[in-house]
């Protein structure tokens, strides 16, 4: 990851970033992690988990991960409810604030749950939520997850979306919402074109491979790979990601399926570059309506043909550009599978992926971030330096 050279007059800033966030730091490197760790150039940033209930008294784990960012994981006993859930975090983030010295800084949102933490602290220079998904329309979501969505939109200096689709569900709720569609470390996935090694559990799979990496939950189509596996034996479906929120037994066993677990973040290019074809089989229902899966421009930068269902913001813009075929029906699938297997070395087609990748990086998606914050936190500086008509009176 380069380090973006702009921003000068933003190095007087002395403030932290304060960020709530559902998903552990640890679990898969996706946008908190790219973002955040690029925020961690210009301000101290500290992300706070969700809880632990592990503890016999409340306490905090405070760890400076490798990217130079603060990961705050609060640990609570079992049994308490709700009203002693929300106190002790409220302490313990407390107790963490004052720990560390904190005044000011900004508050940044990936998860409306924690208005609740929050509330008890110094009120925030600015209120930033990136809604990088619809959170209401997950499995096991919280009953109270929308209302506190709309408290949030309330209090919010800027809303960033995860992708167009949630951008053109949430503008018409706030004044200030702005599109940052999932972005790519390029440098990172071209590797793949290229890879060092063959990891070893990938050497035995035979050619052609067709793989995906990510979580498989809720949102992975079980169905549609059962079918395409069956009525293509000689293709290799590889799959890489942890199982969350169903069960395991449910996914469809086969001798042409290969389950290979969790891989970080940076064996994901060895992986990718070993494939033939890369792909996103992502049922249709309320938890896909508006994502936009990061591993569509990663694939992509590895030089790998990519075959979708009928995700918006895959369909639009990269189908529509020549890069993805999709497909929902097995049949069809199989008929984008045949296609990205007829291009996967097709240099011309690899000349226009990387044409139109050439203008997306998480470092821009970081440097349009910093420049919409600098210009709300000088917008809300100069209003507090207006006196009111009253004082003069």
């Amino acid at each position: 990851m380069s380090t973006p050279g702009f921003f000068k007059p933003l190095n007087q800033i002395q403030m932290d970033m304060i960020c709530f966030c559902h998903l552990r730091w640890n679990f898969v490197y996706q946008r908190p992690q790219h973002l955040l760790s690029r925020f961690a150039f210009k301000f101290r940033v500290f992300v706070i988990e969700e809880p632990l209930y592990d503890a016999e008294t409340a306490f905090l784990d405070k760890i400076l991960s490798k990217e130079k960012v603060w990961v705050i994981t609060p640990h609570l006993p079992r049994g308490l409810n709700d009203r002693e859930n929300i106190l002790s975090q409220q302490k313990l983030i407390q107790d963490m604030f004052a720990a560390f010295e904190i005044e000011d800084y900004v508050a940044w949102f990936y998860t409306p749950m924690a208005l609740d933490i929050s509330e008890a602290l110094p009120p925030a220079k600015l209120i930033i939520y990136d809604c990088m998904d619809e959170l209401s329309a997950f499995k096991n979501a919280p009953a109270a997850l929308r209302d506190k969505e709309a408290l949030l939109l309330q209090q919010a200096d800027l809303v960033f979306t995860g992708g167009y689709s949630l951008y053109e569900s949430k503008q018409k709720l706030h004044y200030s919402v702005y599109p940052f569609p999932s972005s790519i470390d390029k440098e990172h996935f071209l590797k793949a074109r290229s890879p060092d090694a063959i990891p070893l559990d990938h050497f035995c799979i035979p050619h052609p491979r067709i793989g995906f990496f990510g979580v498989i939950d809720e949102r992975f189509d079980s169905d549609l790979i059962k079918e395409v596996a069956a009525a293509k034996p000689e293709w290799q479906f590889v799959i890489i990601g942890p199982t969350v929120k169903i069960d395991p037994s449910s996914l469809p066993v086969s001798r042409n399926i290969h389950y290979l677990g969790s891989r970080s973040y940076d064996e994901l290019p060895s992986y990718l570059g070993g494939w033939d074809v890369a792909m996103i089989p992502f049922a249709r229902n309320e938890s896909t309506r508006f994502i936009s899966p990061t591993k569509t421009p990663e694939y992509l930068a590895g030089g790998i043909p990519v075959v979708s269902t009928s995700i918006r913001d895959v369909a639009k813009p990269y189908a529509e550009q020549g890069f993805v075929y999709i497909a929902d029906e097995a049949s069809d699938f199989i008929k984008g599978i045949e296609w990205a297997l007829s291009i996967r070395n097709n240099p011309e087609w690899l000349e226009s992926v990387d044409h139109f990748l050439a203008n997306i990086s998480w470092d821009i998606t970081w440097v349009k971030m910093m420049l919409l914050i600098q210009d709300k936190l000088k917008t809300k500086q100069s209003r507090n330096l207006i006196p009111k008509q009253n004082e003069y009176v």
